[in-house]
C-alpha cells in the first residue's frame, strides 16, 4: 500500500471508531467529538478504560497492535458493565463491531475506576499470557531474535546446531512490512505448511536508526533475496511463491563485499579492489578434499571429532581408501597428512555448469573463479550497458521496483531510454566460509540493505546433531555455550560465569526469603 492509501485507511478507521463509540464517550463524561480526533481519541479511550496512556503507543506498533485491539475491545465493554464470557467472545469474533450494538441499543452505565484485576484464575492466566506475548513480540521484532544454524556454510565459526541471538538494533530494526501476521512466527504457522501472514495490507519498508553499519567480515542474518520456495531444503513441486521481504527465508553469511567495492574470486579466495581479503582470526576458509588412504590404521571417527566438523564427509568408499571431506581448512589438511595411512590429499574440482553462477550469463565463471563485479552503493550512478545489464537487472527491477526492458538494443527504465542508473539503497556480497558447500551471493547475487535482518551476537545453546539425545552430556557442546559470534581471538564460553551468577542469585533470594519469614 502507498502512503496515500494508508492515510485514507487511517481516516476510515477513525470514522469507524467514532461511529461505534461516540455515545459511550458521552456516558463516560467526555464529548462526542473527542472520539473523532486521531490519536487524541485513543488517549481519551485509555482514560475511559482506566489504562495507562502508553498503551496508545502499542496500538501503532505493527503485529503488537493485532494483540492490543481485541484487548481494548474487551476492556471497553467491561468499562460499561459488559463482563460476561459471551460479551468477550462477541467482541473478538465480530472484530469489535459488537461495540456498535452496545453503543446504539444498550442502556449501559459507565463504571469509573473499575477494578482491573481479573476476577477468576482463568482471567489472570489469560492476562499474563497476553502481556508475555506482547513483550516477547516487541523484543523479537525490534531488539533480539533467536536463530538456529541450519547448514555448514560458516563451518568453524558457526556450527550446525548453534542457537543464536540475533541483534536487531546493531543495524537498526525494521518495522514489519506484513501488518497481519502471527506473532513471532516466520513464514509458516508452526507444525503446518500454512502461511503465517497475509500479504495485504502491507507497510512500506522502514528501518529505525542503528548504531553500527555493516563492517567487512561481519556475520549477518538477512532475508534470502531470491526466496520463492514453500519450504527450505525441500523438493516441493509446487510453483514458486513471491514472499514479502520480511517473510523470506532467513540466511546467515559473511559480508565479504561492501557497497561501492569491486569484488573478484580467485581459486576460492576473495579479492576486494584487487587486494586479497583478510579475514579475522576466527574465520577459517574451507574447501572440499579427496583423501586417499591405504585403508588401514585410519580412525575416521576420532579424526572427525578432532577436526570439530559438523558435516564431515560426503563420500566414504567401502574399504575406506577414498574419503571425500566437505570442509577442511589448510590446518586440517596438514593434520590429515600427518597420518601414515594417508597416501594423497587433493582439492576436489568444482561441480558447476555454464550459467550456474551469478549473473548466469557466463560460460567461464565458476563459484571459486568469478568477477570482477562492482557492488552498487546508495546514491551511486552506474553506467548500464548491454554487457553489464545482467549484473544489475534484478536489483533495478525487483529490489528497487522499476520496469526495465530492452528494445532495439536500447535499455528502457520506467519507459525512458537510459544508459545509467542511480541506485536507491546499498548492496552487499555475502559468502559462506565453506566455499564448496555454500549457496550464497555467488549464485543469486547482491543482498539489498532492506533485506538485512540483524547481527548474530551470542550463542546460547549448541547441539551436535551427530550425537543422539540418549547421550545428552555429549550432545551439548558445552564449550560453545554463551560465546560471542563476531570478533577476533579465541571464542570464550561465559557459561561458567553465568552458572556462578545464577547460584549466587538463588542463594541470595533464598537467604532473603528465610530472613523475611523470621521477621
Amino acid at each position: 500500500m502507498t502512503i496515500t492509501q494508508w492515510f485514507l485507511f487511517f481516516l476510515l478507521v477513525q470514522i469507524i471508531h467514532f461511529l461505534g463509540v461516540w455515545k459511550l464517550y458521552q456516558k463516560a463524561g467526555f464529548k462526542a467529538w473527542q472520539a473523532l480526533i486521531p490519536v487524541y481519541n485513543a488517549v481519551i479511550l485509555m482514560r475511559i478504560i482506566n489504562r495507562p496512556w502508553w498503551w496508545v503507543i502499542l496500538i501503532f506498533i505493527p503485529i503488537v497492535n493485532l494483540i492490543m485491539f481485541p484487548v481494548i475491545w474487551v476492556e471497553t465493554l467491561r468499562s460499561f458493565g459488559k463482563n460476561s464470557t459471551l460479551d468477550t467472545v462477541l467482541a473478538v469474533v465480530t472484530f469489535g463491531f459488537y461495540i456498535y450494538y452496545v453503543n446504539y441499543t444498550q442502556n449501559v452505565n459507565y463504571i469509573a475506576n473499575r477494578d482491573l484485576k481479573p476476577t477468576t484464575s482463568t482471567g489472570e492466566t489469560v492476562s499474563s499470557i497476553l502481556f508475555a506475548v506482547i513483550v516477547a513480540t516487541i523484543i523479537h521484532t525490534y531488539v533480539m531474535q533467536p536463530y538456529t544454524i541450519p547448514s555448514s556454510s560458516l563451518e568453524k565459526t558457526l556450527l550446525v546446531g548453534d542457537f543464536l541471538f540475533v541483534s536487531k538494533f546493531h543495524y537498526g530494526p525494521r518495522t514489519p512490512m506484513t501488518t497481519v501476521a502471527l506473532p513471532m512466527a516466520h513464514d509458516t504457522i508452526p507444525f503446518t505448511e500454512k502461511p503465517s501472514y497475509i500479504k495485504k495490507p502491507s507497510l512500506p519498508y522502514f528501518r529505525l536508526p542503528g548504531f553500527q553499519k555493516i563492517q567487512k567480515n561481519d556475520i549477518v542474518v538477512f532475508n534470502w533475496p531470491t526466496d520463492t520456495v514453500y519450504k527450505l531444503q525441500s523438493y516441493d513441486p509446487r510453483p514458486g511463491v513471491k514472499k514479502p521481504i520480511d517473510k523470506k527465508t532467513n540466511y546467515v553469511k559473511r559480508a565479504v563485499g561492501l557497497p561501492g567495492e569491486d569484488i573478484s574470486i580467485k581459486d576460492g579466495y576473495v579479492y576486494i579492489n584487487q587486494e586479497k581479503l583478510e579475514l579475522n582470526d576466527r574465520a577459517k576458509i574451507q574447501f572440499s578434499y579427496l583423501v586417499t588412504t591405504d585403508g588401514t590404521s585410519f580412525d575416521l571417527n576420532s579424526i572427525v571429532k578432532k577436526l570439530g566438523v559438523t558435516d564431515p564427509y560426503g563420500y566414504v568408499s567401502s574399504d575406506r581408501t577414498q574419503i571425500g571431506f566437505r570442509a577442511l581448512t589448510l590446518e586440517d589438511v596438514d593434520y590429515i597428512k600427518s597420518f601414515s595411512a594417508v597416501k594423497n590429499i587433493q582439492r576436489l574440482p568444482e561441480q558447476a555448469y555454464p550459467g550456474y553462477v551469478f549473473p548466469h550469463n557466463s560460460t567461464t565463471w565458476t563459484p571459486n573463479n568469478m568477477g570482477p563485479l562492482h557492488i552498487p552503493a546508495e546514491g551511486e550512478t552506474i553506467a548500464i550497458t548491454m554487457d553489464n545489464l545482467p549484473i544489475y537487472k534484478r536489483a533495478i527491477e525487483e529490489y528497487e521496483n522499476n520496469t526495465l526492458e530492452v528494445k532495439d538494443n536500447q535499455i528502457y527504465i520506467n519507459n525512458l531510454p537510459t544508459n545509467s542508473y542511480t541506485f536507491k539503497q546499498d548492496y552487499y556480497f555475502m559468502m559462506g566460509d565453506n566455499r564448496d558447500n555454500s549457496e550464497d551471493s555467488r549464485i543469486w547475487g547482491f543482498v539489498p540493505y532492506d533485506h538485512i535482518v540483524g547481527k548474530p551476537v551470542f550463542i546460547w545453546m549448541s547441539l551436535d546433531h551427530n550425537v543422539p539425545w540418549s547421550n545428552p552430556l555429549e550432545k551439548i557442546r558445552w564449550n560453545r555455550l554463551f560465546t560471542t559470534v563476531n570478533g577476533n581471538g579465541e571464542q570464550t564460553s561465559y557459561f561458567p560465569y553465568f552458572i556462578i551468577v545464577l547460584i549466587g542469585y538463588f542463594g541470595y533470594t533464598t537467604y532473603k526469603n528465610k530472613k523475611n519469614k523470621k521477621q
